[in-house]
């Protein structure tokens, strides 16, 4: 697995708890906030969280889950969803026999128009969305690196496979051999 795929697990998995807290229905649906220091409504009114007892909840602790409603936590996994689709593996380059596996959303710089980031696992901003979704120095260390295909070399000097795969049916002939 690596780094794209890793986020992606993740998001994955903060959706699922998020859809499992969502209730539309009446007369839970809408967005939830807090009324001071003891619950969290629905803005229709309906309590979701309550602070039984002569102590309010810890100060903070109803804004922060008002904050976090599934509403909410959906749209940044939405958010996380368009940053893992723009920076993904460019296909002109990863499927190239003389290009790392780049990524398509850092782009290119230069006259040769080299990648910016080689390896998709480099990225910044997949790294920045990894350090949200909580990634460990050990689990970055474990992650498959991206590897560009293998070099084909004839003598020395770097060739290309020859593959007539992509030819129109049109042109291929009677003896055809792909």
């Amino acid at each position: 697995m690596d780094l794209h795929a890793w986020i992606t697990q993740q998001v994955e998995r903060v959706e699922e708890v998020a859809r499992a807290v969502e209730d539309r229905s009446a007369p839970w649906d809408g967005q939830w906030v807090a009324d001071g220091n003891s619950a969290v409504r629905t803005v229709n009114g309906h309590v979701l969280l309550y602070r039984h007892g002569p102590d309010p909840l810890k100060p903070g602790l109803a804004d922060h889950v008002a904050l976090n409603d599934p509403a909410a936590v959906l749209r940044r996994c939405e958010a996380d969803r368009r940053i893992l689709a723009r920076h993904a593996l460019d296909p002109a380059q990863s499927h190239s026999h003389l290009f790392a596996p780049a990524c398509q959303g850092c782009g290119t710089e230069g006259d040769c128009d080299d990648p910016v980031t080689e390896n998709l696992n480099d990225c910044p901003e997949l790294l920045d969305l990894a350090h949200a979704h909580g990634i460990t120095p050990d689990v970055l260390a474990a992650l498959v690196r991206p590897q560009p295909p293998e070099r084909y070399t004839n003598g020395g000097i770097l060739t290309l496979p020859i593959t007539t795969s992509g030819v129109p049916e049109a042109l291929r002939g009677p003896r055809w051999k792909p």
